[in-house]
């Protein structure tokens, strides 16, 4: 059975035999891989009052050992966003009373980002949810594929200095 991507090779072989365009079939599944699984993650988060990138935030914060706060500096650190898009983010968070900012004690110069319980509370259900869902979607692969992808990923990524600290200590 040929996906999405065997038909554009074809295409591709058709139109320029003389190019290896073997590559693309790697980008382009992981890019329609993408958007297929992080559309179905937005539906399911959605049912649970959240966005996205809410959820990512929340989860940032939750996993970098709750009740301890991150700096602004440390959760642009952590996720794929600038400094600008996490204030943006950080002030709708706070609008909706899922997270606390407040002045550092020990340095007045840093923000720290908390979880209020509302947040903690939603963050907690939304990541049940989020993870059976992933879950479902690897339905297709035994375990053994998926410890395989896990790795073949890994590899690829680390080959991409994708890297983040360990991450803060509480």
């Amino acid at each position: 059975m040929n996906d999405a991507v065997d038909v554009i090779l074809s295409q591709w072989a058709r139109a320029r035999p003389d190019l290896d365009a073997s590559p693309m079939g790697i980008f382009g599944r992981l890019t329609r891989g993408t958007r297929l699984l992080s559309r179905s993650a937005a539906e399911r988060l959605a049912e649970e009052g959240l966005e996205l990138w809410e959820f990512d935030v929340l989860a940032t914060l939750r996993r970098a050992g709750h009740p301890r706060p991150l700096s602004a500096k440390e959760l642009v650190s952590m996720t794929m966003v600038g400094s600008a898009a996490m204030t943006h983010r950080v002030d709708r968070l706070v609008g909706r009373g899922l997270v606390t900012r407040e002045v550092d004690p020990d340095n007045r110069r840093r923000t720290l980002v908390g979880l209020t319980p509302e947040g903690l509370a939603l963050v907690d259900r939304a990541v049940e949810v989020h993870v059976a869902n992933e879950a479902r979607l690897l339905g297709g692969l035994d375990a053994g594929e998926r410890e395989q992808l896990a790795g073949l990923m890994r590899k690829l990524l680390l080959s991409l200095d994708d890297t983040l600290p360990e991450g803060p200590r509480g």
